[in-house]
């Protein structure tokens, strides 16, 4: 099984549309007892929020955010962690808005050091 992700700082290795996370957003982990959520900002996101589960290496929660054109929105993701060859940890995602129209899939991995 792949480390706990609690204390991580995770970032997109891809920007997305505008309007949503990218490569300057940074998530701030945190995991207890199959609990996960996470705070994030950076990029179009002034401030995000997500919890949701962990059972093995699957992931799954609801995210809510607040943009900078001070929209918000909020969707449902699933997740699958990942241990890189150097130690880090990588979450591959699969999105989708429940708020808006538009899904699709992105790649966080834990930032360096």
């Amino acid at each position: 099984m792949t480390p706990s992700l609690d204390g991580l700082v995770l970032a997109p290795v891809a920007d997305q549309a505008p309007g949503q996370v990218g490569t300057r957003t940074r998530f701030s982990y945190h995991e207890k007892d199959g609990e996960v959520w996470a705070e994030y900002a950076g990029g179009d996101v002034v401030r995000g929020h997500l919890v949701g589960t962990r059972a093995g290496d699957r992931l799954d929660f609801r995210y809510v955010q607040l943009r900078t054109d001070g929209t918000t929105s909020s969707g449902h993701c699933v997740s699958r962690v990942l241990l890189l060859p150097d130690g880090r940890v990588r979450l591959e995602e699969t999105w989708r808005w429940e708020s808006r129209e538009g899904s699709g899939t992105s790649v966080v991995e834990q930032l360096p050091g």
